[in-house]
Parts: C-alpha cells; structure tokens; sequence
C-alpha cells in the first residue's frame, strides 16, 4: 500500500452542481484529484437546499447531501456574469486536465466556455458537459431534475402498482447512476489522452445513461413487441417475490423464492407443510398464477416476527431474504460499520459532519475521505494565489469589480 493517490496528478476545473455531476467528481476527488469546485452565492447550487439539515435548520453550508456530493474539493465563488470572472475560469482552465460543467446547453456557450472556445485556450483539455437529455437532439434544452429523466425514460411505467398511478423509483433516480459513467467516462478520456496525448469533448446524457437497467423491457418490446407495466414488487419467474409485513410498527421483510428447493424451506421455515400439497402452490406455474393466495398465506407468518429474525431463519436455510433496514438501522449495521463505510469529519460551523466513505477499495491506493465539502467561498484564496499565482492587487480587482462573491 502506498500513500500517494492514483489521481493525485490529475487537475479537475469542476462546474457541476447538484447532484448527479457532483457525485461523479466526488469519487475523482476521493482517489487524490485536485478539484476546484466553483459556485454562485447569488445563484446558490440546489444540493445546499435540501435536507437532511445539521440541527435540521436549512442554511447555505447544513445541507448534509451537499457534504456528502462534495466532500474533498476545493470551493470558489463566482460570478459567471462577470467577464472578469470569465477570465478566471480560462486561467483555471490552462490549468486543469479535466472541464466538469453540468448545465444546460446554451449556458457554456452563452459564456464563450463551450469546448470549442476552451480548446483554443488549452487543446489537450478534456471537458464533460453532464445533462438531462444529453447536448443535441429534438430535447436537448430539456431542464429538469433526474426524476423527469426517469420519467422520460420509462421508469415510471414500470414501478408501481397495476391499479394504481406510477409510482416512480426513489428519488431523483438518474442523479444516482449517471454518476458512475461520468466518473469512468473521464478516466477512460484521461487514460486516452495519456497514451495520445489527444483531448476530447464527452457528451453525457443522463437519462440514456440509465436505459441499461430497463434492458429486459427493452428487449421484451423489440424482440416481442410486448410493452411491460407496473407490477408492484412480484417477478414473472419467480414466486413468492415481494416485500411482506413484519411485527411492530411499519417494519418489513423482503423474501424471494427462486427454486422450489427454497419453496420447500420456506414452508418448513414456517411450520406449513400443508402448502407443499396445496394444488394453487404445488409449482411455480400455479404460485403464479395465485399470488394474491400466495401473499397472503406468507404475510399471514411474517406479521407475527421481526424482520431480522425473519431474515436470520430463511437465510441460514438458503433462501434469498432482508429485513427492511430504518436509516438508523443501516447507520448502526455491523457491516456497515466494519467496512469503515460512514466518516466523521471536521466542519467548521457544525463541528462535524458525517459523510459516506469511498464505495470500493482498492488495495494498494485506497481512498482518502479527509476533508469536508467547502463552505461558500471558502477557498478563493488558496484557489488564486496559490494554484493560480495572483497577486494580492490582483484578488482584490477581481473582489472590487464583483467576480469573487
């Protein structure tokens, strides 16, 4: 193991905001990038607006996801309405490797900072520009949260209930996997302009970034031409599938019956060898085709246990099942806590804060998770002196004529 970071050479200029850009660059940082991240206190970014909040007080630096999307960066503040602050960025961008921008497609243009005009100022630049619906085609100036995205991409149609309205998945759905290209999708940029040394411009759409986890429905429409719906939490080959009411107060458990060895196990596990010799239960076909009968008869068993020792008992006889885990739960999970997973750091208004730790490990370098998201502003001067090299006279034209905010 050594303690220099695999990135530790690599200089990110990122204007990425919310969430799904951050989280990308958040891994970057996490493996030793330099990062300077710049905002606007006038134009706030939208993470610093939603909870969960320090003391559960909305403020500009409580946001807790706003810690975690940018925990290890460098923070700016600019004006981009201001030339000078323009200015700023072209010097930032002779000096990174790599441009993040995650605005819509006119805003970079608008501002003379589209890939063409960055080229000319450093030709091996690598620029990302992360959006909605990606940077051409008839929605291209489509704004909107990643909840949209899934939307338009099909997920709302497939999750759910067949009787009732979609339902969507949790959340700002495609803000959490557009994530992983664009980390990867740099690296891959990176390792290509260190063999040829060849910049590139990286279109990312994020819907079309998540349309891999629809690939079953997708294949079923084009190679059968049936358009799949909502079915709540049940599978069409497997039975029982779904989650399922536990003792206490909104707790569950999740169980899945893939073979019918685990079918014999489960009604072992639940003292229910009649259901073996029930002809609506006999086979999957019939499971199948009597889930209602079928849920019922397990909810009946389940109701009356914890989850977790629901888990424990189907699990030690080889069948799939997870207890429904509260956000304390999975805070104190043994697993959790062993892997290291949730950091404590250091913030200079709350005294601390916590932040998940890096998703994988690689053994020789891995991860460091060391320093908290940066409160507005608070790096200007480290950003231009040190990494920029401007004088004193300089920062302060540049805070006299309004660039710095």
């Amino acid at each position: 193991m050594t303690n220099t970071l695999p990135l530790a050479d690599v200089k990110i200029l990122d204007l990425m905001w919310v969430m799904a850009g951050p989280a990308g660059t958040r891994v970057l940082a996490d493996y030793g990038a330099t990062l300077v991240r710049v905002e606007s206190a006038k134009r706030i970014d939208t993470a610093r607006t939603l909870q969960p909040f320090h003391n559960r007080k909305p403020g500009p630096d409580s946001s807790a996801l706003f810690q975690n999307l940018n925990t290890g960066k460098l923070g700016l503040s600019l004006d981009l309405n201001n030339e000078q602050a323009r200015d700023v960025i072209r010097d930032l961008v002779r000096w990174a490797d790599v441009v993040t921008e995650s605005f819509s497609p006119r805003a970079m243009k608008m501002w003379g900072l589209d890939y063409e005009s960055l080229r000319k100022i450093k030709p091996d630049i690598i620029m990302i520009s992360s959006c909605l619906m990606g940077q051409t085609g008839p929605m291209a100036k489509f704004a909107g949260f990643g909840n949209l995205a899934a939307a338009i991409s099909g997920f709302f149609n497939l999750t759910g209930w067949p009787d009732r309205i979609p339902a969507g998945p949790f959340s700002a759905y495609t803000d959490y996997v557009a994530p992983r290209f664009t980390a990867l999708s740099i690296l891959a940029a990176l390792d290509h302009r260190r063999r040829t040394g060849q910049g590139q411009y990286i279109d990312q759409s994020q819907a079309e970034a998540t349309l891999h986890f629809l690939t079953p429905a997708l294949l079923d429409y084009t190679v059968n031409g049936r358009v799949q719906g909502a079915t709540g939490n049940r599978d069409p080959h497997m039975a029982p599938h779904g989650v399922y009411p536990a003792a206490g107060t909104d707790r569950w458990v999740a169980i899945v019956v893939q073979t019918e060895e685990q079918w014999q196990s489960l009604c072992n596990v639940m003292h229910r060898p009649d259901l073996l010799r029930d002809e609506r239960f006999m086979t999957l076909e019939a499971r199948l085709a009597h889930q209602d009968e079928l849920e019922a008869q397990v909810s009946a068993w389940t109701k009356m246990l914890d989850p977790f020792r629901i888990e424990a008992m189907l699990q030690a006889r080889g069948v799939s099942a997870g207890a429904v885990s509260t956000t304390h739960e999975v805070y104190k999970d043994p697993q959790f806590t062993h892997r290291g997973h949730f950091v404590e750091l250091e913030h200079p208004t709350y005294g601390h804060t916590t932040v998940e730790g890096s998703r994988f490990r690689l053994s020789r370098t891995p991860a460091q998770v060391n320093r908290c998201a940066p409160t507005l502003g608070r790096d200007n001067q480290y950003v231009l002196e040190t990494i920029l090299g401007y004088s004193e006279e300089k920062i302060s034209e540049l805070a006299v004529a309004g660039a710095l905010e």
